[in-house]
């Protein structure tokens, strides 16, 4: 029997992998459901590592090149790519993404409205990276636990882990030496009389953001990144932001209601990638920072592959 501490992305997400091989695992979280105590419900539920090369390392893009096969054999995924925009004052900003980005394909006005006919004689260029694709992360939980359920895992909620699990997937719960936290901030809104389908990155020179179609007209936009232990709701500074760069998307987001807002604390190493680490006698995948959906899958693999090596000898 393996045992995992931790139901939210990385624990899910590693009970899967091991599954498949197999394995008996049993999986601790002291929530009262899926997803109750995970950062993960506040993503964006990207799948870009080309755009996310902008601002990590070359390993983002190999780890997370196969996220989107992986996650479409558990839930709906969304493959209609990222279109990055910005203002013509900051041009300058979408001639710097294009240089430290690749996988790109550069539109001019015309192709923009021809991908997105809501943004007609909005912005003037464009980068579509049309590889990439999106989830709802909320969804994807969900169906994560259905997943693991059905090949046997067992998931006991409102449950403390046991000392010495063979897997610690509790994020910044875990108390890693050289772990720490970066606050992530979001909001959704309603606004069904606007069409947008593909992932919106809009480049800002003090703090871009991004804005992520949902169904039934939602939009979930997010992309501040301060480094704080605190998980109080937004503050608004930040919301300003956030609501200004929607409008700067689209006008039609100054009569969006604001269904939810949020903030929660994604666990990070220093280079911002993952590690599988051992402490206190138990191997740990923590360090998913922003890119959880995108990395789990390959950091899981390995944490399967890690651990079922290590039963075997």
């Amino acid at each position: 029997m393996i045992t995992i501490a931790g139901a939210g992305l990385a624990g899910l997400a590693s009970a899967y992998e091991l599954a498949k091989r197999g394995a008996p695992v049993t999986v601790f979280e002291r929530g009262q459901k899926p997803g109750d105590s995970s950062v993960a419900r506040f993503a964006g539920g990207m799948l870009a590592p080309y755009c996310e090369r902008e601002s990590a390392e070359e390993d983002v893009v190999r780890l997370g090149g196969q996220a989107a096969d992986w996650w479409s054999q558990i839930t709906p995924v969304t493959r209609n790519g990222t279109l990055v925009v910005t203002p013509p004052r900051d041009h300058a900003e979408l001639t710097r993404f294009a240089r430290r980005t690749s996988h790109f394909e550069k539109v001019n006005g015309q192709a923009i409205s021809e991908l997105e006919p809501a943004l007609a004689g909005r912005f003037e260029s464009a980068l579509y990276f049309a590889q990439e694709a999106h989830l709802d992360p909320r969804q994807a939980l969900d169906d994560l636990v259905t997943a693991v359920q059905s090949l046997g895992v067992e998931i006991r909620f409102a449950t403390s882990a046991p000392a010495g699990v063979d897997l610690n997937c509790t994020a910044t719960a875990a108390g890693l030496p050289g772990l720490r936290a970066v606050r992530g901030e979001m909001a959704i809104l309603h606004c069904p009389e606007l069409q947008l389908s593909r992932v919106i990155r809009l480049l800002h020179p003090r703090m871009p953001l991004y804005l992520v179609p949902r169904a039934d007209g939602l939009f979930m936009i997010g992309g501040t990144m301060v480094e704080s232990n605190s998980d109080r709701p937004p503050t608004l500074r930040s919301l300003t932001e956030m609501m200004s760069a929607a409008f700067v998307i689209h006008p039609a987001f100054a009569e969006a209601s604001v269904v939810e807002i949020g903030a929660g604390l994604r666990p990070a190493f220093q280079d911002n990638l993952p590690r599988l680490t051992e402490h206190d006698g138990s191997l740990h995948l923590n360090g998913l920072y922003r890119h959880g959906f995108l990395l789990a899958p390959a950091m899981a693999q390995q944490a399967a592959q890690r651990l079922l090596k290590e039963t075997c000898t």
